[in-house]
């Protein structure tokens, strides 16, 4: 007598186990970020936020840097959106005006200061991303066949300040201080 299969099943797990378990670790990195008890970030601690057992955040990520620098390929990779107007110099006032209202956002910022304080790839995961934005306004002005800065140079007098002023400072990052990073730019 043959074999009878059971039908495959439907209701699979939408996302299963370890998109669960990302998930929670994530949320749980975090919780850590803006907890006021200050909690050290350590795997055993943020394994215990997240309800799991510290082997397998340890399995999946490592250390805390690589775990960091995953939570920070989630959290940036298309966050801000490149704008487009036509004209280079508002696409540059809109994207440092979009960027330093992220940054000003406590968790973001929380997030990058712990990127920032484990040297880890999470830095590099965060620059590569804006870096990426970047190069897609200044290629975009190019095929219109306008004059660009080089975009070694746009990070130099964008994005350097906006993160020292933000990671390194207490000072506001105000739209009308992000215009003026874009006129040392770009000078009339």
């Amino acid at each position: 007598m043959p074999a009878q299969s059971s039908p495959p099943r439907t209701d699979g797990r939408p996302g299963g186990r370890s998109a669960r378990v990302r998930a929670a670790v994530h949320q749980a990195v975090k919780d850590l970020l803006t907890d006021e008890a200050g909690d050290a970030m350590t795997i055993p601690v943020i394994a215990a936020r997240a309800g799991v057992h510290a082997t397998t955040v340890y399995r999946r990520w490592g250390s805390v840097a690589e775990l960091l620098a995953d939570v920070a390929t989630s959290r940036f990779s298309g966050d801000i959106v490149v704008p487009d107007t036509g004209s280079l110099r508002e696409d540059l006032e809109r994207y440092a005006y979009d960027l330093a209202k992220d940054l000003s956002d406590p968790d973001t910022l929380a997030l990058v200061r712990a990127i920032v304080g484990t040297g880890g790839e999470g830095a590099g995961v965060c620059r590569m991303e804006r870096q990426r934005q970047l190069e897609a306004i200044i290629e975009r002005e190019q095929a219109r066949g306008n004059q660009v800065p080089t975009v070694e140079r746009a990070i130099e007098a964008l994005l350097a300040p906006l993160y020292y002023r933000a990671v390194f400072t207490d000072q506001a990052l105000s739209p009308e201080w992000a215009r003026t990073l874009v006129s040392h730019l770009l000078p009339e």
